[in-house]
């Protein structure tokens, strides 16, 4: 684990390059953790990646980076407010493993801001992480959230679950 000095920011279309990358970082690292697989992120094109970009700024959601200051980023976090879903939900976690844990505070600063961002539409957040993502689950209940009992299937697998967790703000 290292610690650095980073700022947090909301990704804009101009950082495409660096979403795609860290996209493509986060698909490496845990591929059970998301649904996307690396294959289809690299089918891509630049117009996705700048759509994606967009989303730190997006009427029903956020997309954060942490930046080092010499540019180098090293984690992403993002939350969308969904029609049919009472709290907005967390998305697209990911800290690299180097800045991992609550010394180098990646994950709670992203956190933070995500937390500010959904307290100003609701009053809890969501996510769902799947069933074989310890590492994961276990960060999320250090920082409060808790488990439902709800699972959905895995998008990639449907014989997978996932397991809705959730946090009051």
């Amino acid at each position: 684990m290292t610690s650095a000095p980073f700022t947090i920011r909301a990704t804009t279309p101009d950082d495409w390059h660096e979403v795609r990358e860290i996209r493509l970082e986060m698909l490496q690292d845990t591929p059970l953790a998301y649904t996307e697989t690396l294959e289809e992120a690299l089918g891509h094109d630049e117009a996705e990646w700048r759509r994606r970009g967009a989303r730190g700024d997006a009427a029903n959601g956020i997309s954060l980076v942490a930046v080092l200051d010499d540019g180098r980023w090293v984690g992403t976090m993002g939350c969308v407010s969904f029609r049919d879903e009472p709290w907005p939900m967390l998305v697209s976690v990911y800290v690299a493993g180097a800045f991992r844990g609550t010394a180098a505070g990646v994950t709670d600063a992203l956190l933070a801001e995500v937390e500010a961002w959904a307290s100003s539409r609701a009053s809890g957040l969501m996510l769902h992480v799947h069933e074989d993502n310890a590492r994961a689950r276990a960060a999320y209940e250090r920082r409060g959230f808790v488990a439902t009992g709800s699972t959905i299937p895995y998008p990639l697998d449907r014989r997978q679950r996932e397991l809705e967790m959730v946090k009051r703000l």
